[in-house]
């Protein structure tokens, strides 16, 4: 059965150093006002998946999401979630324009255990470059800061999402949004960027975050490529609790040069 979940959208990004949330310059790209980040478009799109298989999907589920058009603060997104196969098609609409699609499934195994010498784990640098093809190249190793989850940081991030879940609340457990970011300041902790947009990520979950632990991430970008104009980059990220334990294997990527911004020399 088609199930929907609406929520009323929130830029919680009216202040980041990413400039594409800001009303005035993302209608200089065209946009109606400042984005909602893609990274709570997907945490909207796991509503419905944690609604169906609770915490088993946040031990070993998968979610695939891309954002194809804005979700703009203050209007309503609409998620329809249908049965296709053994997942949940995922559709994300507001004000009548299809915005995100997804896929989300509930493996019946758990993740292979990760190897975590496999995974290099720089610090962010003191000073970080501009971003540019050479501080973005494939093969190069990404690390962040912690995030440690406590008490203020899971509440208010609930209340910015607008989760009516009580799971997360009740268990200590953080919400997959949140696991997500870490992914973003992969980019924002390690090179200065200017006005760029989050396009769409792949998580496959390996264990839940809870509160009292501190997160991090690190990952090798795989990918650089020019598309239509825009510069996007790929990373192929882990993020872990207490630079231990596997809390999500994710493919993250993101436009990190508009091509309205090569075109006007920047």
């Amino acid at each position: 059965m088609t199930t929907t979940y609406r929520v009323q959208a929130y830029n919680l990004s009216h202040a980041s150093e990413n400039r594409i949330h800001d009303d005035a310059t993302a209608q200089r790209f065209g946009f109606t006002g400042g984005l909602v980040p893609g990274v709570e478009v997907f945490a909207y799109c796991c509503h419905p998946a944690v609604e169906k298989w609770s915490r088993a999907f946040l031990n070993r589920g998968e979610i695939t999401a891309g954002f194809q058009k804005p979700v703009y603060d203050g209007r309503l997104a609409t998620i329809t979630a249908t049965p296709d196969g053994d997942g949940l098609r995922l559709q994300v609409e507001s004000q009548g324009v299809a915005c995100a699609s997804g896929f989300a499934r509930l493996p019946a195994a758990s993740p292979d255990p990760v190897i975590l010498a496999d995974w290099q784990a720089p610090s962010p640098p003191e000073s970080r470059p501009k971003a540019s093809d050479a501080s973005l190249a494939p093969g190069l190793w990404l690390g962040t800061r912690a995030l440690e989850v406590t008490p203020q940081v899971l509440a208010d991030y609930l209340r910015d999402v607008r989760e009516t879940a009580p799971l997360y609340a009740e268990q200590d457990i953080a919400h997959p949004g949140l696991v997500l970011r870490m992914c973003n300041w992969l980019l924002t902790q390690n090179v200065v960027l200017g006005p760029w947009i989050h396009i769409g990520s792949s998580l496959r979950f390996h264990g839940e975050a809870r509160l009292g632990e501190a997160l991090t991430a690190r990952g090798r970008i795989t990918g650089n490529i020019d598309s239509k104009g825009h510069r996007m980059v790929t990373i192929e990220a882990l993020v872990l609790a207490n630079d231990a334990r596997a809390v999500a294997q994710v493919t993250h990527e993101a436009i990190w040069r508009p091509r309205q911004v090569a075109e006007a020399g920047g």
